[in-house]
């Protein structure tokens, strides 16, 4: 299950990436294996997905989402 498959307010651990490389920029704002990110709400259309990871919110494309592995808490 990836990110973008979760629903607002569950949650899930980063488990890993669906692409061999994983973006640097996902990387460098915290969405490392073991961390724990809620959804917290979808814009209108979809897209950006609102999160909260760490301690603070975060706003990434659903595209980005689908790239980031889940395991549903």
């Amino acid at each position: 299950m990836t990110l973008k498959d979760l629903k607002p307010g569950e949650s899930g651990t980063i488990t890993g990436y669906t692409e061999t490389t994983p973006p640097m920029r996902l990387m460098e704002m915290g969405m490392l294996p073991g961390a724990v990110v809620e959804v917290v709400r979808l814009a209108p259309l979809g897209d950006p997905i609102d999160l909260k990871v760490r301690g603070y919110h975060l706003s990434i494309r659903k595209h980005e989402a689908g790239m980031i592995e889940v395991q549903r808490v």
